[in-house]
């Protein structure tokens, strides 16, 4: 590159960091030092205290912000000799629309500002951000400015800043109390921002727990909504301010108003959410409980399903309803436990699943789906941990169950489907097939053409095994010897003769007494046989088949497969 190009290039950069003469005048750089004999000096010798620099500032500006009270009079006095004025040059604003009296309140220089208004400053100059000389005293936490400009009459509910904030959201927001005591006097309490926000609803939202408790004796509603319909209950519940949840309760703030346009939403929906336990505690004692399973209404359940097990927890020990109400209409979720699922993702399940089925949520036709269309048990062995297969409602055995066994037992619609998902998920019946029929689910129920079609040679004789093969039905049979013919069916060697009188004896000893009885409870160690006979009773010598497929496909994909191929099979 010529040097000549270079010697151009370097006169074109500029250095913002330097004074030049023509930009700053002597003045303002002896004001901004503070050196009012230098100041008056340069006075004297006939230098302009009007000349501004690249910002437009001026030698008032530099010796406001720089809060030398004795320059600032210098350069008044000066001022007023001239012929623009004294009360002109006051006012002067920067590029930024700054005013000597708004630096220097916003670097809390009280001496200043009493000479500026002695000079009669305009006590309310905007600047372009609609900021002005009390809202900057207020950001800086100036109380005795602040004291000073509403004693002088500034406006005090103006609005501020693209939010439309006034002194007060912003005294509030920066958690000044001894201003915020001052302001409660003169503003309007209930003054809004551009989302409807009042400054006690910033106070809740910040956990500016002070200033609330100023505001609420000031007399400000505790229930004022924004836009939004969120209440100030509602944003302290979900920040976790503890401290401002109570001073809200404690002066009647109404923790049933809905604070949503979308759904009936309630400040234990947010604190349900986000966890916090101390405010969910404290909002389950005072929230209507007919958010746990009212129509038209939403259990907090849903909301602490999201991410938080430990509100599921408690409000499951509280007494909610871990089946909730149904809010498809609502919020698209059938109930909390499918939506637990749903947010499982590859996990087998969570501590909210866990908690919830312990709890004895009730499982529909998808939640069954996340349990057997897999290769993965632990969900399925989760359930039956908790839940019991029952018998036929048709049974007309009037054994004596333990009571236990009955009031934890599946419900026969739960059955049902149970049951219709099995059916169709033969894919995998080497993994959940052995759990369910030791859990005590009649084979019977299984013995479905689709099922001798399609199970894999293994699955079929482990079923099979736990049934009198020799009077299945015609249909079956024949499906049977067409699988025998085809070669994908090896059955075990005893299918080709009668059951014998064993396996005869303990299919009538499950009838007797009932397949969940059988294989759940321990009856069997009370009967009067020999004890290496428990175990072939409870059908433990019937060798179980290995699952040997590829993976099963994402969740999703699996539900998506269900609803789509899906038919209702009348099982029971």
């Amino acid at each position: 590159m010529p040097a000549a190009w270079l010697k151009v290039g370097q006169a074109q950069r500029m250095d913002f960091t330097e004074c030049y003469r023509d930009t700053v005048s002597s003045v303002a750089a002896a004001a901004r030092s503070g050196c009012r004999e230098r100041v008056r000096k340069l006075i004297h010798r006939g230098c302009s205290v009007d000349s501004r620099d690249n910002r437009g500032w001026n030698a008032l500006h530099e010796a406001a912000a720089a809060g030398s009270k004795e320059c600032v009079r210098e350069i008044l006095s000066a001022a007023a000799d001239s012929s623009r004025g004294c009360r002109a040059y006051v006012d002067s604003l920067t590029h930024e629309g700054e005013s000597a009296c708004y630096l220097a309140a916003q670097r809390g220089h009280l001496a200043v500002i009493r000479l500026l208004l002695k000079a009669h400053a305009n006590i309310n100059q905007p600047t372009n951000d609609l900021s002005c000389p009390l809202y900057a005293a207020v950001d800086g936490g100036h109380k005795e400015i602040v004291e000073l400009l509403v004693s002088k009459g500034a406006e005090v509910n103006g609005t501020h800043t693209a939010s439309c904030w006034t002194c007060l959201h912003q005294a509030v927001y920066k958690g000044h109390s001894d201003i915020v005591r001052i302001l409660v006097t003169v503003c309007h309490l209930e003054a809004l921002d551009d989302h409807k926000i009042t400054p006690l609803f910033v106070a809740a939202q910040y956990g500016q727990q002070d200033c609330l408790k100023i505001l609420v004796d000031a007399g400000a509603s505790v229930n004022a909504q924004a836009a939004d319909l969120a209440t100030p209950l509602m944003i302290a519940s979900q920040e976790g301010h503890e401290g401002c949840v109570d001073v809200l309760l404690d002066h009647r703030a109404n923790p049933n108003l809905a604070c949503s346009r979308d759904w009936p939403q309630l400040p234990i929906h947010a604190a349900a959410e986000f966890g916090h336990s101390g405010i969910l505690k404290r909002l389950i004692a005072v929230t209507d409980r007919v958010c746990d399973r009212g129509d038209g209404m939403v259990s907090p359940l849903y909301a602490a399903v999201r991410t938080q097990s430990k509100s599921v927890k408690l409000l499951l020990r509280e007494g909610y309803s871990p089946d909730a109400q149904d809010c498809t209409h609502i919020l698209g979720l059938r109930s909390p436990l499918s939506f637990a699922l749903c947010l499982t993702s590859d996990e087998p399940y969570s501590e909210s699943v866990r908690l919830l089925v312990a709890a004895g949520a009730s499982l529909s036709e998808e939640d069954w789906t996340y349990a057997l269309a897999t290769d993965k048990t632990d969900l399925l062995q989760l359930v039956l941990q908790h839940r019991w297969i029952p018998r036929p409602e048709n049974s007309s055995r009037t054994l004596s169950v333990p009571s236990p066994l009955r009031s934890t037992a599946l419900k026969l619609q739960e059955l049902r489907e149970l049951v219709c998902v099995a059916l169709s998920q033969v894919h995998f019946a080497a993994c959940w097939l052995p759990l369910l029929l030791k859990a005590g689910l009649e084979p019977s129920l299984l013995l479905q053409p689709n099922v001798v079609e399609a199970a894999d040679s293994g699955v079929l004789n482990y079923l099979l095994g736990f049934v009198n093969w020799s009077i299945l039905s015609t249909p079956l049979k024949h499906i049977l010897d067409r699988r025998l013919e085809e070669k994908t069916w090896a059955p075990c060697p005893n299918f080709e003769c009668v059951p014998c009188l064993s396996h005869l004896c303990r299919l009538q000893v499950r009838a007797v007494l009932g397949s969940d009885v059988l294989m759940r409870t321990d009856v069997v160690q009370q009967l009067p046989v020999p004890s290496p006979l428990h175990g072939y009773l409870q059908f433990a010598n019937i060798q179980q088949a290995s699952y040997a497929h590829s993976p099963p496909p994402p969740v999703s994909d699996r539900i998506e497969g269900y609803r789509s191929t899906h038919k209702h099979r009348h099982v029971l």
